[in-house]
């Protein structure tokens, strides 16, 4: 009978396992993009055999895959908007932008891979692109739904068109910071945009009320 202690062990070095080779996967991705990826370089990077890396994942593309939904789950709990003793609603999301834009700083991979597949036209949709696509969504969701609680005046038509600006304008805001580095100031920006859209939203909003 195996030891609840083994047990825990093997446990325990099957998460280190896999971290590894999210990590390793990361690096490589993100020094040769998707088609320069594979599980001989990220064997190589994280120092484990092959067969350990397809014991985790079923082939490249699931690897891909989860490192999108880890970066991702990583970013998301950035977008939290602080309560109300942070301040005005104008405040609060200022906050939450300057947050998100940090954890793309610190955890860039969902969207830097996922823009890569996203712009992709591949026979056969790799799980990476699908995976990332399904993600957005949530984001845009729970965008939609601060939208809707901050401007209570807002239609469905306005809060779509919102949320669809919002996400379009963080990702323009992100691909100019991987082209120019660290001379794009990516908080700052994302304060700026956060509230530019809120301003948007609060003119929308008037409108409605009419």
């Amino acid at each position: 009978m195996t030891k609840p202690q083994t047990t825990r062990k093997k446990r325990a070095n099957g998460v280190e396992s896999r971290q590894r080779i999210l990590d390793a996967a990361v690096e490589i991705a993100g020094e040769r993009g998707y088609e320069g990826t594979s599980i001989a370089a990220v064997s190589a990077k994280c120092g484990l055999p092959a067969s350990s890396i397809y014991w985790h994942f079923k082939d490249k593309d699931d690897l891909i895959a989860a490192v999108i939904e880890r970066s991702f789950e990583t970013w998301l709990a950035a977008v939290e908007l602080p309560g109300e003793e942070a301040g005005t609603s104008l405040e609060r999301v200022t906050a939450m932008a300057g947050n998100v834009a940090k954890s793309l700083i610190d955890a860039p991979d969902f969207l830097r891979l996922g823009l890569m597949l996203a712009l992709e036209r591949r026979p056969s949709e790799p799980r990476g692109r699908t995976v990332f696509l399904q993600v957005r969504d949530i984001a845009r969701a729970k965008i939609a739904e601060m939208a809707r609680a901050l401007v209570p005046g807002l239609d469905e038509e306005s809060v779509h068109a919102l949320t669809t600006y919002a996400v379009a304008g963080g990702d323009g805001l992100f691909v100019q910071r991987e082209i120019n580095g660290d001379d794009v100031d990516l908080v700052a920006l994302f304060e700026l945009h956060a509230q530019l859209v809120y301003e948007a939203a609060m003119r929308m909003a008037a409108r409605s009320g009419t």
